[in-house]
């Protein structure tokens, strides 16, 4: 890995330095978060199961009648707040990280944490583009699909059968490629950033921005890895979310200390929050 350093100017704050990683680091933070996930899984289980309880709401309210056609957009949309949702990971694997107790008991104290108005803030981001993806999945259904399906059969047999169908499902997943896309650029660094240091939202958030533009290759295959995953665990009606989902929490949080050179940025003073 290799470290680069921007220049400030005269009167701002130094950026957090980043590194550039290779393919090699990315099947490392897999197998470490594999190994993380492995020593608490009889406690992380039970909080995991928590989030394929997304999934099935989504699907819940997405089958009543004029959201049908929100289903698939409300799921990948869960995606989209992923990070969020590994907030306790992150605070998890810090805790491990600096020899502290990390029981699933200590999942919400996160909320803790010296920058947790900061998290907030990103939190805040994230789901703003969330409904954003939303909004642009109605356009673009209403531009493809001329008559509202009353089923989800008849919402299945429009998508998969005709010819505005396809369009829509090419054209929905390149849109929804450019939102993941967006938030992998804004939280990849930033979330565990605010989880392990003192520092601001802006701060954080333009760290994750130039962590990735220094690693675009590696980003797009860690985020096509991510996608893989959760489709893998989506499919056994969610169940498998229980073991992907904390997986790739543990697993960002080491890919995020391969790409930031931690030195750099505050360490939270005791009693700080």
């Amino acid at each position: 890995m290799a470290a680069t350093h921007t220049l400030p100017a005269a009167g701002h704050t130094p950026d957090v330095p980043v590194r550039t990683i290779g393919a090699q680091d990315l099947n490392a933070v897999l197998r470490e978060g594999y190994a993380d996930f492995m020593e608490k899984r009889g406690d992380l289980l039970i909080v995991g199961l928590i989030y394929p309880m997304i999934g099935f709401a989504a699907a819940v309210i997405a089958l009543g009648g004029a959201f049908i056609p929100l289903f698939f957009p409300m799921l990948a949309g869960v995606a989209l707040l992923g990070p969020v949702a590994a907030l306790g990971f992150y605070e998890l694997a810090r805790r491990r990280e600096a020899g502290l107790e990390s029981t699933w008991s200590h999942f919400f104290d996160v909320v803790k944490r010296p920058a947790w108005d900061a998290i907030m803030a990103v939190t805040g981001i994230l789901l703003m583009i969330f409904f954003a993806w939303l909004a642009a999945a109605w356009i673009l259904y209403a531009a493809f699909i001329e008559t509202p399906p009353e089923t989800p059969g008849q919402f299945l047999t429009a998508l998969f059968t005709t010819t505005r169908g396809w369009g829509l499902i090419v054209v929905g997943n390149l849109v929804g490629a450019a939102f993941a896309w967006v938030v992998l650029m804004l939280s990849i660094v930033s979330l565990p950033m605010l989880v392990d240091r003192d520092t601001d939202a802006r701060t954080a958030l333009a760290t994750s921005i130039r962590a990735v533009r220094a690693n675009r290759g590696v980003m797009v295959r860690w985020g096509i890895i991510v996608a893989a995953l959760l489709v893998l665990g989506a499919i056994p009606a969610f169940v498998g979310l229980a073991f992907v989902l904390p997986w790739l929490g543990y697993a960002t949080w080491h890919l995020y200390t391969r790409l930031v050179d931690r030195s750099a940025i505050p360490v939270a003073a005791p009693g700080s929050r």
